[in-house]
């Protein structure tokens, strides 16, 4: 075969070859199969990776809330035991050892400098595929941080200040007795004595422990407002509220002095008068009032023209009150100014307003209450209206406060539940008697029958020592009965975001609204008592709110309780509700929000419980 014949067929092989793809795939695959097992182990171990980092970062999350949540030591540099033990269950429970055969898991949880929370977990992933390669096992490594956030928040404590607050939660009812102390502008004022370990100490540190939970949350962009409002049948809020808010003129269940003989008169007659001067002799004396005694003189001149002689008739005098409503000019009082008791004889007994209020109309004997269309006095937005009469005093609107004045309210014809419009009395004494008592007579005083507390406390910035000083104040005692609506109602008055004192609950500059709060403390039922003098008058006589239907008070004043709790929610206030001591009743129930009532057996159960609220009012969230 020559040259040129074998270079032919060669061409004609490889020709063919070319063209003939059989077994090709089988090479390839060989020469692929390598990299496609490296490819292939790759994102498998790598989803594993991925897979165990999610779950661990979950469980340090959790791991770090818990810790958080349940932190009871603010003042270490280390995480105290209760929170690491949460903390470490927490992680344990949602990531195993083992899972996806992981090993060497570990979760460290540690306190940061601004008292919060963080967490590394560490979790070691042994390779699979990969380890045909080379690659050995990885290790995973999470960090995490829990803290409590405090949006700006506005609290208001409404809190019992009534005389079993002076006992123990074993030891109540008390019987320490009354006794007296001198208020901050110097005028006395009575209080039950606290036993050892009372409850009202209980409160102040409660109190103390609650703004000592929030502060520790609080960054330094946050702002709190906190206010009190101190109830018992009465609430001391007059000078929170502007001079046009209260009237000038009230009506009282008073006594008013009139004359009566006090003997036979004796005439005297004058000569060469003329009328003018014989007019002229017509006195009083005193000119005003009576002397210490109750005693007057009243000289009347009769004028003769025909003999130019005048008579002149002088009539002894004596005090005798009439006692029933007394219409009042209380501008001077509500003002602040000491202004003379026109109830007591003399002109030497003065009066000062410690600034309890009555309060403005309401809806007498209700069962209940449409929340959109409340009464004056339970319509926590509602402005006092502009109402003068024709000398220019603004007169008994029924939307405008009226001063509580002890002073010249009397019981009469013997008998607290007495009730006549006029009756008279001849005894000319000041003092009280046992026909016709004061209000403000020592006796009632120290049995709570008329009380004026602290005064409340709008919302303001407070610091640590602000409210240390408010709930450690002289006046800051434990006297009176319960009447939970007096509290609620200005309590929510205060914190209302579109009522009078709207403005002290506003947004700050370029911040959202605050979350509202108010925390009302009690140790004991609604409780009213018609022979009272409070926030509706004294309710035998007044009947304001019963109509005269004393049986059903309670029932009265725990619709009107309830219907405030609604108002106060239905603007998106929070509403906290503490039971100290005693059980919560369905109507202490139903007031709270949902899930935020709570009960304290005792003073450590009371602080327990402020802390709790106030990691309510607190909002945990993870920073990291």
């Amino acid at each position: 075969m020559d040259k040129k014949q074998v270079t032919q067929k060669t061409i004609g092989f490889l020709s063919r070859l070319r063209r003939d793809v059989r077994g090709n795939t089988l090479a390839l695959m060989a020469a692929m199969l390598i990299p496609l097992a490296a490819l292939s182990g790759s994102a498998v171990d790598l989803s594993r990776l991925y897979a165990v980092k999610t779950r661990l970062q979950q469980a340090c999350d959790a791991g770090a809330l818990a810790g958080r949540k349940m932190m009871t030591d603010s003042t270490g540099s280390t995480l105290d035991a209760t929170a690491a033990s949460a903390a470490q269950a927490f992680f344990a429970n949602n990531f195993r050892a083992g899972w996806f055969k992981t090993n060497s898991v570990s979760f460290t949880p540690t306190k940061t400098a601004d008292n919060q929370v963080a967490g590394t977990a560490t979790a070691t992933v042994p390779m699979t595929i990969m380890t045909m390669f080379g690659a050995s096992s990885r290790a995973v490594t999470v960090t995490c941080e829990a803290r409590y956030d405090v949006a700006d928040a506005d609290i208001m404590f409404v809190l019992d200040t009534t005389g079993s607050m002076a006992c123990t939660t074993a030891d109540d009812p008390c019987g320490a007795g009354a006794a007296s102390y001198t208020r901050p502008d110097g005028t006395t004022g009575y209080y039950d004595i606290e036993e050892s370990g009372s409850k009202l100490s209980g409160l102040r540190a409660a109190v103390m422990s609650f703004y000592d939970t929030l502060a520790a949350t609080a960054d330094a962009s946050t702002h709190i407002r906190y206010g009190f409002v101190p109830y018992t049948s009465t609430v001391n809020v007059g000078y929170l509220l502007p001079s046009s808010a209260l009237v000038a003129k009230w009506n009282y269940q008073s006594r008013k002095p009139v004359d009566v003989n006090n003997g036979s008169p004796t005439v005297t007659t004058y000569s060469g008068e003329t009328a003018a001067s014989c007019s002229a002799r017509a006195t009083r004396t005193p000119a005003t009032g009576y002397t210490n005694t109750g005693t007057a003189s009243v000289a009347t001149p009769t004028f003769n023209s025909t003999t130019l002689k005048c008579a002149v008739s002088v009539q002894p005098v004596k005090v005798q009150w009439i006692y029933g409503p007394v219409a009042m000019d209380v501008s001077q009082y509500i003002a602040g100014n000491t202004v003379i008791d026109p109830t007591k004889i003399g002109n030497v007994n003065s009066s000062k307003w410690q600034g309890c209020v009555e309060e403005r109309n309401t809806a007498v004997g209700a069962n209940s209450y449409d929340i959109n269309s409340l009464p004056d006095d339970l319509d926590p937005d509602k402005a006092p209206l502009a109402d003068v009469d024709a000398s220019g005093l603004p007169t008994a609107s029924d939307t405008r406060w009226r001063p509580m004045w002890p002073d010249v309210i009397y019981y009469r014809g013997g008998s607290l539940a007495a009730f006549q419009d006029t009756h008279a009395d001849n005894n000319p004494l000041n003092g009280d008697n046992s026909s016709y008592p004061n209000t403000n007579s020592v006796a009632y005083l120290k049995a709570g029958y008329i009380t004026c507390g602290k005064p409340a406390q709008r919302l303001a910035v407070m610091s640590r020592t602000d409210v240390s000083n408010y709930v450690n104040a002289t006046d800051f005692k434990a006297i009176g009965g319960t009447y939970h609506d007096t509290g609620m109602i200005w309590g929510t008055r205060l914190i209302s975001p579109n009522g009078i004192f709207a403005s002290d609950t506003a947004a700050w500059p370029g911040r959202q609204a605050p979350n509202r709060f108010i925390v009302f403390m009690t140790d004991g039922q609604m409780s009213p008592n018609q022979s009272i003098y409070g926030m509706y008058g004294m309710e035998q006589y007044d009947q304001r709110v019963t109509g005269g239907t004393f049986s059903n008070d309670t029932g009265y004043h725990n619709a009107r309780f309830l219907a405030e709790c609604s108002a106060a929610k239905a603007r998106n206030i929070t509403v906290f509700v503490v039971g100290f001591g005693q059980t919560l009743n369905s109507q202490l129930k139903a007031c709270a929000s949902p899930g935020q009532a709570y009960y304290a057996s005792d003073n450590a159960g009371l602080k327990t419980a402020f802390q709790k609220i106030a990691q309510q009012v607190a909002m945990l969230r993870i920073s990291k």
